[in-house]
């Protein structure tokens, strides 16, 4: 199988179909960061009446010119409206509070001044000033929140004045991680040669999983032997929607989880893709449920997490937002391009003026294992394959990590 272009492979991750998406009801307060599965739409009109927006004196608008007026009553907020507003009268209004029937203005309180049971216009307003109108916030039948949307604070409010007790949302799929590799030793495991690493793949997976919506089911290291990989990606395909692999998909001699895959009767959906880095890369599908096979590098396996597991997360939750933003940016030294790829390139960026700005400073040059190079206030310069070397002050595009 041939290696991909990048935007292809990207196509095909695009287009993949879901039979059926998992979905629950949530109670309101549990939904956040869930991907919500229906519309909000609202019921009712809000406000349903015509309400104070400040504390002050309900009027009729052509008694300004009286300069001085009646108090009649007090409207606190929550109180049915009893009385009207006549002429040269005015009543105490509260913010929130129904707009007596006569009055269309609302007059502060700092623009008065109270002598006994009146009020001296001390500075005028426009007519309806401080009025909220019906549906001001929302009008009955409006569609407020798409199906889609990721829920967010703003989203729980919205959801809570409509009284929404529950929440109809798509379920974070479950995100199994494996790391290949009999070189690999866990957190806390004594290294008995330095021919052994410490494994950071599963953890780093692990963090990316849950800041981008998934439920991650962490499985540990295992050893570069096919009949355990075999039994561990099966155990994993059976219990997780996703199962992401790190190691094991190159060429080499231990190099079994593409055979593995395959002998599971998966749907290899594309095998190889060119991109820098972590070409060696494969997606394939049983169902609606995926199985990711990573480079083993510390940096490949992060820069394809991102890049194509992100994506499957929120695919299976029809989420209609990317969660990784690509802007814009300006180079502030230039870049060699070195191989006829797509290149995701660890960069410095800043924001300056609302313009971002990119540069290469304290980013090591080597292998795809420099971890390192995503600390700090990093992002991904893209350059496609089709891309030239660059230089200063040109315009590339940038993926922001945070």
């Amino acid at each position: 199988m041939a290696f991909l272009h990048f935007n292809d492979s990207m196509e095909i991750i695009k287009n993949i179909e879901i039979d059926e998406y998992k979905k629950s009801k949530r109670y309101l307060t549990h939904c956040l960061g869930y991907v919500l599965a229906e519309d909000i739409i609202a019921d009712h009109n809000s406000p349903e009446a015509k309400t104070s927006a400040m504390d002050g004196y309900a009027i009729r608008y052509e008694d300004l010119k009286l300069k001085r007026l009646k108090i009649s009553s007090i409207n606190p907020a929550g109180s049915e409206l009893r009385d009207s507003v006549k002429r040269g009268f005015c009543i105490k209004t509260f913010t929130g509070s129904l707009m007596p029937y006569g009055s269309d203005t609302l007059i502060p309180i700092e623009n008065i001044t109270v002598d006994g049971d009146e009020i001296v216009i001390d500075e005028v307003v426009p007519l309806g000033f401080s009025v909220r109108e019906i549906g001001e916030n929302y009008a009955r039948g409006e569609k407020l929140i798409k199906k889609g949307t990721k829920i967010n604070f703003a989203h729980i409010g919205v959801m809570a004045s409509l009284n929404i007790v529950s929440s109809l949302v798509y379920e974070k799929p479950i995100v199994s991680i494996i790391s290949t590799g009999s070189e690999l030793l866990e957190l806390g495991e004594v290294q008995k040669n330095i021919s052994q690493i410490r494994s950071s793949n599963n953890y780093i997976l692990e963090a990316i999983i849950k800041k981008y919506g998934g439920e991650p089911l962490q499985l540990g290291c295992i050893r570069d032997d096919k009949d355990t990989i075999l039994k561990n990606v099966k155990d994993a395909l059976w219990q997780s929607d996703i199962v992401v692999t790190t190691g094991g998909v190159s060429v080499g001699d231990f190099d079994f989880v593409k055979d593995v895959i395959v002998e599971l009767g998966c749907k290899v959906l594309f095998k190889g893709v060119r991109v820098k880095p972590g070409q060696h890369i494969m997606v394939a599908k049983k169902g609606d449920k995926f199985i990711i096979a990573l480079p083993g590098f510390a940096y490949s396996s992060t820069v394809t997490a991102l890049l194509y597991l992100v994506p499957l997360i929120e695919k299976l939750q029809n989420n209609n937002t990317p969660s990784l933003k690509i802007v814009q940016a300006t180079l502030r030294e230039p870049f060699k391009k070195r191989q006829k790829k797509a290149e995701f390139t660890a960069c410095r960026v800043s924001l300056e003026d609302g313009n971002y700005f990119i540069d290469f400073k304290g980013k090591k040059s080597g292998t795809s294992a420099i971890l390192t190079n995503m600390l700090d206030e990093t992002a991904l310069m893209v350059t496609s394959e089709e891309d030239s070397s660059k230089e200063i002050g040109d315009r590339v595009k940038v993926i922001l990590l945070d």
